[in-house]
């Protein structure tokens, strides 16, 4: 069964995101060339066996997980990948993460064009009340950019997830197995028209 998120492609500008499928294999094993900005990102993959790895896990529920490659419109490439998870259809709520780039589409309109795709297909077409994102305490780059999303720090939830190498982590991220406390930020249907607007004005270099 599917979730009630649906599996649809969703496209604007330069991007757009289809779901995730095992012959993206390859290409998402050569996404990360340089382990080091994902210490605080377990499991992200760097050679094949990883990737497949990866690839199996975030299709093993597509009732709570739906995983999409993040595919650049003019040449094919994908830049990366990014995923609904823990979805709750009772609650109409989602989280956003295991989100990852290419090194050269970071600092670029592909995240927050990949954002507003994921936020406008879960609050305008599906209904959504409200969007989780969950990142390591100590990743400032990527708190700094969900709160520019225009998400709401929630607080710090200790010992929330095991955090390195294990459960099918790829060693070569070189991160340190532990616990890790979880930065929580959401946003619900009510912070979205603002949120919408300043993404907008992100994407269309306005701002």
């Amino acid at each position: 069964m599917s979730s009630w998120l649906g599996v649809v492609d969703l496209t604007a500008g330069q991007i757009t995101l289809r779901p995730l499928r095992l012959d993206d294999t390859r290409q998402l094993a050569d996404v990360v060339d340089d382990p080091e900005p994902y210490r605080w990102t377990s499991g992200v993959p760097a050679d094949v066996e990883s990737a497949r790895q990866w690839i199996e896990k975030a299709l093993a529920d597509p009732e709570r997980r739906v995983a999409y490659a993040v595919v650049d419109n003019a040449t094919g490439r994908l830049l990366g990948t990014t995923s609904f998870y823990e979805i709750d259809q009772a609650n109409l709520s989602t989280s956003i993460g295991y989100t990852y780039y290419a090194t050269d589409a970071q600092g670029t309109t592909v995240n927050p064009t990949a954002k507003y795709l994921l936020l406008r297909h879960a609050f305008e077409e599906c209904g959504a009340v409200r969007v989780v994102w969950h990142t390591h305490e100590s990743n400032a780059q990527s708190r700094a950019a969900i709160a520019k999303l225009g998400a709401t720090f929630e607080g710090l939830l200790r010992k929330h997830r095991r955090h390195g190498t294990g459960a099918g982590a790829s060693a070569a991220t070189g991160a340190t197995t532990g616990w890790r406390t979880t930065a929580q930020y959401a946003m619900t249907d009510d912070d979205w028209p603002a949120a919408r607007a300043v993404l907008l004005g992100r994407i269309n270099g306005s701002s």
